[in-house]
């Protein structure tokens, strides 16, 4: 127990730094994929048949291989096949790697979820508004859209919570993020080996973010509780 005690301090310390990896690539995912999600629903909505077969495969082949897979693949092919190490090396190049697989494959998942939102919502909706001269685009965002989040909302939220998890997938690319850091103790890290108790810790961490988004999205889903 004196032995934890001691090493308590120097584990918390490389935990914090790998989480604010963990975070950064939570947020840095958050931003790219929900506005590239709206465009891939758009997309495979599309009347132009080749534009919403071509988006409809993408999302298809995206959901339906594992992360894991995509990460490897987008991270090693260029460099490895091509010839071609466009990520670079070091950290940077492999959280730069890391973005873009998440980005993508969440994308693809949120994709769905406006579509379905989308479309969710009474086409007598739509025809009323083209009645008043509304264009689609002012009927999309004055009539459609704040519905369209009170359907996504939750769904949304689930994918929100499991992308918090699913960033430690990441570490299949060494990145440095917090299961990196906690599993590092184990091989050996910093004058500290064969300690599996810094793992626990880390789900501690996994438990607070998603406790915070959870009651987040909880307060989300009440406001929007009018559109009953």
């Amino acid at each position: 127990m004196e032995l934890i005690l001691e090493q308590l301090p120097i584990v918390i310390h490389a935990l914090n730094i790998g989480f604010l990896q963990t975070l950064k690539l939570f947020f840095v995912t958050l931003i790219g994929a929900i506005p590239l999600g709206l465009v891939i629903a758009f997309g495979s909505m599309s009347r132009f048949k080749p534009l919403s077969y071509l988006t409809k495969i993408i999302v298809w082949i995206v959901r339906g291989t594992p992360l894991m897979i995509q990460l490897l693949i987008i991270y090693y092919f260029p460099g490895l096949v091509l010839g071609n190490p466009i990520w670079g090396g070091g950290e940077t190049g492999r959280f730069l790697a890391a973005s873009v697989s998440f980005i993508l494959n969440y994308a693809c998942y949120f994709s769905e979820i406006y579509r379905g939102g989308i479309q969710g919502v009474p086409v007598g909706q739509t025809e009323a508004g083209l009645v008043l001269g509304m264009t689609k685009t002012q009927i999309f965002f004055k009539v459609k859209l704040l519905q369209m989040i009170k359907r996504i909302v939750p769904p949304m939220s689930n994918e929100i919570i499991t992308l918090v998890k699913d960033t430690s997938l990441a570490r299949i690319i060494a990145l440095q993020e917090i299961i990196w850091a906690g599993q590092a103790f184990m091989k050996g890290s910093q004058g500290i080996s064969g300690a599996i108790w810094p793992l626990f810790f880390t789900a501690v961490y996994y438990l607070i973010c998603n406790g915070i988004l959870t009651l987040l999205f909880g307060r989300l889903e009440k406001k929007l509780d009018y559109f009953r």
